[in-house]
């Protein structure tokens, strides 16, 4: 293994978003920002959930919204921290989310779902 494949949160731009999104069955997408108390708060959760056995299918990504334009317009309409599911390069469900337990919600979500 790759120390790339052992990292439990890819930190990604753009188009590594696009790339993994098309590579893998499952992603879940963390859009921050730099000055967000929220986004920092729910650092240690994502990561917990990365690191979860139940969790272990799915791809964790995070994303710095001011340094990447896709994610920047993504998150004009929505503050962050943002989260996206994707099943299979698709986008499902995309939502500002403030709790361990909505994020967790969200995850459990794309978790249910069978690639098809």
């Amino acid at each position: 293994m790759t120390e790339e494949e052992c990292k439990l949160v890819h930190d990604t731009n753009d188009e590594g978003l696009r790339r993994f999104t098309h590579e893998h069955p499952k992603v879940f997408a963390k859009f921050t920002a730099a000055d967000c108390a929220i986004c920092q708060a729910l650092a240690p959760p994502f990561e917990k959930f990365a690191d979860d056995a139940p969790y272990r299918g799915i791809l964790f990504v995070r994303l710095d919204s001011g340094e990447n334009p896709v994610a920047r317009q993504l998150m004009n309409e929505r503050a962050a921290p943002f989260f996206v599911s994707y099943l299979q390069g698709r986008m499902l469900e995309c939502d500002t989310r403030t709790t361990e337990a909505e994020v967790q919600a969200q995850l459990d979500r794309l978790l249910a779902l069978m690639p098809s």
